[in-house]
């Protein structure tokens, strides 16, 4: 596994705002695996707050392009919407949690 461009993808990732709340999907905690091969493809497993989500179309749109044009070494990216575990307020990050009032 390539830990430094593993690095790169949770970078960029980071710049992927959940719309309704204004955070990023990583502080929200709402990757679960970046799981990248050999030939530098990678599956995202991710999670949205909510089953009915109706941002999730557009985070995954808008996490798909983020990679692909910023990281130009990657040859396939496919992301899932994976509902086990289910997220809780505890994956969130201390930044996170500040920004939206949540007591830690």
């Amino acid at each position: 596994m390539n830990n430094e461009l593993t690095e790169r993808i949770y970078e960029v990732l980071e710049e992927v705002l959940d719309p309704e709340l204004g955070i990023d999907i990583v502080n929200l905690g709402l990757i679960y695996d970046v799981i990248l091969d050999a030939e530098n493809n990678v599956q995202i497993n991710m999670t949205m707050t909510s089953m009915g989500c109706p941002m999730a179309p557009q985070i995954m749109t808008d996490a798909h392009m983020k990679l692909s044009a910023n990281i130009k070494e990657l040859k396939d990216i496919k992301i899932d919407i994976v509902w086990s575990p289910a997220w809780s307020k505890d994956r969130m990050s201390r930044y996170a949690k500040i920004a939206l009032g949540i007591p830690s």
